[in-house]
């Protein structure tokens, strides 16, 4: 690549490896594309992973995420889940409409807790986190 006469060196911006860790984080949430009609994860090539979100068809996706390290990638879409599951029990329940997630997820039982927590270990396992 020429600029101006000298030549830039390329730079690669996700190793080849890591892009492996992020597609396999991106396909254990896969669900999360089915589910939620305004979140997609694209493979950018060197650039890593986008992880799109708040879709108006006017407007497009109101925001946009560029992710280089499985890790980081995983812990957003473990947020994405479990905010949709608990915007989902606010949903049949009026009184935790107006909270925010984490009061909404304080004001459920332990055993509802665990059992959405326990979705991590899923998570993590079929996306091959180890340190979830």
């Amino acid at each position: 690549i020429k600029k101006k006469g000298k030549i830039m060196d390329q730079k690669i911006y996700i190793t080849d490896a890591e892009r492996q860790k992020c597609r396999k984080v991106a396909n254990a949430f896969a669900e999360l594309e089915n589910e939620a009609v305004d979140l997609v994860v694209a493979d950018t090539g060197r650039f890593g992973f986008v992880r799109l979100t708040y879709f108006n068809e006017l407007y497009g996706f109101g925001k946009s995420s560029c992710y280089t390290d499985s890790k980081e990638l995983f812990d957003a879409l473990w947020n994405d889940w479990l905010n949709e599951q608990l915007f989902k029990i606010a949903l049949n329940d009026p009184a935790l409409m107006d909270l925010e997630y984490e009061d909404i997820y304080r004001s459920l039982t332990a055993e509802k807790r665990r059992e959405l927590m326990g979705k991590r270990s899923f998570f993590a396992e079929k996306a091959g986190i180890t340190d979830a």
